[in-house]
């Protein structure tokens, strides 16, 4: 159906003329959520979708609880993302070109317009909004900026001279992201490839070959571990180079010449050698003076570090893996002419001491994991859990360090190594590639004269973990990522030289880059439709807004700012300040949502920082990771104009938690799109009915009902959306369909369509908002309305319990017919515990023991006979565990109603034509042992032929 066809464009249009999203301060309480605004400069796909419906539902509910809402957007253009697109169209680049003509599906008239990057960022911006007002998110648009807009750059700027105030900002050298070909700094935002990379300080420690001038140089992130280093790996089969560094001769890989030429001055290729070359050489630990052989490996990967790798076989799983592969196969080494006995000499040496290990913790974890050679996958894991553990418990056991920590140790051997020259420093990613959106891998770069935060200051670090100590985490296992952030950030370059975005205010060569100035927007959004026109602003006026400092009255006389608007926007700010939920990605942990919590620690009073984060999975298509730039992506677009929004909306609602990954898959979204419309139809076709009065079976309904509200209220609270909708939607679909089989009509959607519209207005806005107008002839907006109040429905929860006897009844009878070969149309008697039976359940709900229970039992002389009956009974029943708050004492008679009203269930399900409910066994004609063997919650059967 064509958008112009659908009915979701025109009640969009009347919510956004009511004005229903646009929240202002009142007397209210205030929810003010955030979510990461986009980079416009592609289309929107369903993995953004998801993104943003996550807040929606959240805004939803909540005004619907009573809360004044929040939820603003805005759109990110600050770097070089957009510079570099218009510059490749410029170019006539064909992937690029095609990218936008054939995925995006850019019109070509427009198309021709995107050698400026202005009108890539209209392009998208308007698309954007367009299609969020399509999915229906309750956004206050009065609010929309972009990071390029005047007002918001004199935001930015009045931030970082805060900062540098601080002294956290600061200049000089500094290891960057670093595209070659552009000759740039590269943020997220500029990258096809490697956004979770993080830069990573490794220490080269060098190894001269005995007998020759050159250096074999190995990169590690523990010098700590030197100590305990019997050899050398190299790659047998890898071309290194040999590379002139400061009048040395440094052998390291392609890969690693490539990282250092761009952080120091000189270097210099000069030769290459093969690895199998370098094989049985001699060379010398620079700690301990030792000659170590030189061996083959094969587990190196030379793409990471310098391609040479010492060996460490009693803390490194890696080692010990490559040196028993060559113990167990002397050949290897005879094929380059090296005794075998070579390594039989070669010996673990202990370095570290660390609680839950023994002397060798690396051979302890190979058997750990079960790994029999260095090419087992499992090595990682292993190795990873060795070096976190050692990290953070180990002690050292050697030399003068004896007794220090594993943390304080590495910084002192690592700058002893260094000033004595035998060591050195070099930057590499955490993973690879890193791929710059024009094509080229990467590098980590040193910029002089750079600018940057930092991070590694103590008393910053220190607020930052005091703050995030105060925020709720969702979900909460990932608390301890933000964490180790914190701990291992270091500072970080905040400006480029090129690119979209605000000056820095005391050096106008430099432009704040993306992921610095998006750090404490949502502050902006409180003002940022009192500001549209206003042009730039001097940091005063901030100071004042958000600070509480400065005259007002004089602010207002410099700037030409109406005092009663000055006044108003520090009234606003203060309203909704502190932020209550930010919601972003799980991979912008490490770096954008650290950075807010830094930055809020930094700039505002305590009781302005924000007070939650939801983190959120990532989107796969047919169980591949989404990406535009490969086209791997549904256009949200698309979805919709085939889908429609409601289902769309569901669908990403219920397929995972946010914090997990979802996979779009066709063939679910159709599943989805067929429930709605049953959902549709039903509420259409029975809303209006009722019913004349209510037995047990409509109690139960309205009792489960009553629960769904309950738990999905609670879900919505702690963002379980899943849990929520799945309950609120599918629940009562099912609910309603068993009820069906039990009474044959649905009458009682009268009961609870109301209330079950507007459980579900958060995530089915359109649909739910044109059942309450169309078929309950209700005039005002649903997202108007209050939110269910479950008290209203009865509190039963008896016959929950009933419905589960019921359940497995019909399982009895079932297995029962295909015993006995049962012919239809017996007749089923159902005979329930007999009453001494229930008294017995109700003493083990009150918590009595076994004994307990027989001793009161006992008490009845018709009970005393049959001792041994009713010990077995008892012992049964204390093993029962009645659900919380089931009245024991009620469930017996709430039972046999429940099944008096239920038993066209039983005629449906089973072979009977007729049931009888006997609640009297000992009365009731039939076997004496079918009678006997019934109990408090499994009645005892007989089918009658």
């Amino acid at each position: 159906m064509k958008l112009a066809e659908r009915p979701e464009k025109l009640q969009w249009k009347e919510w956004e003329e009511a004005g229903l999203f646009e929240a202002d301060p009142d007397d209210r309480e205030s929810v003010y959520i955030t979510v990461a605004y986009p980079y416009p400069s592609g289309s929107m796909h369903v993995g953004h979708a998801r993104t943003y419906l996550v807040p929606d539902i959240y805004a939803r509910f909540k005004r619907m609880q009573g809360y004044n809402v929040l939820f603003p957007m805005a759109f990110h253009v600050t770097g070089t993302p957009v510079v570099g697109i218009a510059e490749r169209v410029k170019e006539g680049d064909e992937d690029t070109i095609r990218l936008y003509r054939d995925l995006y599906g850019v019109p070509e008239e427009e198309l021709e317009e995107f050698t400026k990057p202005e009108a890539i960022v209209e392009y998208f911006a308007r698309e954007y909004e367009e299609n969020m007002k399509r999915m229906g998110y309750s956004i206050d648009w009065r609010r929309k900026f972009t990071t390029v807009d005047p007002e918001y750059r004199s935001f930015i700027t009045w931030q970082y001279l805060r900062l540098k105030e601080k002294g956290l900002v600061d200049k000089g050298e500094h290891p960057v992201r670093y595209c070659p070909y552009c000759e740039n700094p590269v943020g997220d935002h500029d990258l096809l490839e490697g956004e979770d990379a993080t830069i990573e300080e490794l220490t080269l420690v060098k190894f001269p070959v005995d007998g020759d001038d050159m250096i074999l140089v190995a990169a590690t992130f523990r010098p700590e571990t030197l100590y305990g280093a019997t050899n050398v790996w190299v790659k047998p089969d890898e071309e290194y180079l040999i590379v002139e560094v400061d009048d040395e001769r440094w052998v390291v890989s392609e890969e690693a010449y490539r990282n250092l030429k761009h952080q120091k001055v000189g270097v210099e290729k000069v030769g290459k050698v093969r690895g199998e070359e370098l094989i049985g050489e001699r060379v010398v630990n620079p700690i301990t003076g030792e000659a170590l052989p030189v061996l083959p490996a094969e587990f190196i990967d030379p793409k990471f570090g310098t391609g040479v790798v010492y060996s460490v076989p009693a803390h490194a799983p890696a080692d010990a893996a490559a040196l028993e592969d060559l113990r167990g196969d002397p050949s290897v080494l005879e094929e380059y002419g090296v005794d075998p006995s070579v390594v039989e000499e070669l010996e673990p040496v202990q370095v570290i001491e660390v609680e839950g290990y023994g002397e060798f913790p690396a051979y302890e974890a190979l058997e750990e994991y079960g790994i029999e050679s260095q090419t087992d996958p499992e090595l990682e894991k292993a190795t990873q859990e060795v070096y976190r553990t050692e990290l953070h418990k180990g002690v050292m056991v050697v030399d003068e360090f004896e007794g220090t920590s594993v943390r304080e140790a590495r910084e002192r051997i690592k700058s002893r190594l260094i000033d004595a020259g035998e060591a050195d420093v070099m930057y590499d990613f955490s993973e690879k590639p890193v791929i710059c959106r024009c094509g080229t891998e990467c590098v980590v770069k040193i910029l002089e004269d750079q600018w940057f935060l930092k991070y590694s200051d103590g008393e910053w670090k220190e607020k930052a973990e005091e703050l995030l100590e105060r925020m709720e985490i969702i979900p909460e296992e990932v608390r301890t990522n933000f964490e180790d952030t914190i701990e291992w950030l270091d500072d970080w370059a905040c400006a480029r030289r090129v690119g979209l975005g605000t000056p820095l205010p005391w050096d106008q060569d430099w432009i704040v880059e993306p992921l610095s100035d998006s750090t404490v927007y949502m502050a902006y959004y409180t003002i940022a439709h009192r500001l549209k026109g206003k042009g730039e602003l001097p940091p005063e006026v901030f100071d004042y807004v958000f600070l509480g400092e400065g005259d007002p009255e004089r602010i207002a006389e410099e700037t030409g700012l109406d005092p009663e608007e000055l006044e108003a926007m520090r009234e606003e700010f203060e309203y909704w300040y502190p932020l209550d939920w930010r919601l972003s990605a799980k991979d912008l942990v490490t770096n954008h949502l650290t950075f807010f919590i830094f930055h809020h620690a930094a700039l505002f009073p305590e009781d302005k920082w924000p007070k939650g984060i939801v983190v959120f999975g990532m989107g796969l298509l047919e169980g591949q990771k989404m990406s535009s730039s490969k086209g791997n992506v549904v256009l949200l677009s698309e979805a919709l104009d085939e889908y429609g929004p409601d289902v769309v909306r569901l669908f990403l609602a219920t397929s995972a938690e946010p914090w997990q990954d979802f996979d779009w898959r066709d063939e679910h979204v159709r599943g989805v799109q067929r429930h709605l419309e049953r959902f549709e139809t039903l509420i259409r076709d029975h809303a209006d009915e009722s019913l004349d009065g209510k037995d047990a079976v409509d109690r139960w309904l309205l009792h489960e009902f009553r629960e769904i509200i309950e738990e999905t209220t609670e879900a919505l609270e702690g963002f379980q959306i899943r849990r929520a909708y799945n309950r609120a939607f599918y629940g009562v679909m099912k609910l309603l369909r068993e009820y069906e089989t039990m009474k044959g009509h649905v009458k009682i959607l009268g009961e609870i369509a109301e209330d079950w519209l507007k459980l579900l207005h958060p995530v089915i806005p359109f649909a739910t908002d044109r059942l309450w107008r169309e078929v309950l002839g209700e005039d005002s907006f649903l997202m108007e309305e209050r939110w269910p109040d479950p008290s209203k429905y009865p509190e039963e929860p008896e016959l929950s319990v009933a419905k589960e006897v019921l359940d497995r009844l019909i399982e009895d009878v079932r297995d029962v017919e295909k015993v006995i070969g049962a012919e239809p149309g017996y007749t089923l008697h159902v005979y329930l515990a007999p009453e001494w039976q229930w008294r017995a359940l109700e003493l083990v709900a009150e918590g009595k023991e076994f004994g307990e229970v027989m001793s009161e039992l006992m008490k009845d002389e018709g009970l005393r006979d049959k001792g041994d009956e009713v010990a077995k009974v008892v012992r049964e029943l204390v093993k029962e565990d009645l659900p919380e708050g089931v009245d024991a004492g009620a469930l017996r008679e709430s039972l046999a109603e429940f099944l008096e009203d239920a038993v066209r269930v039983l005629t449906n399900k089973t072979g009977a034509s007729e049931v009888v409910v006997h609640t009297d066994p000992e009365e009731a004609p039939g076997p004496t042992d079918r009678k006997a063997g019934a109990r408090p919650l499994r009645p005892g059967i007989w089918l009658e032929e």
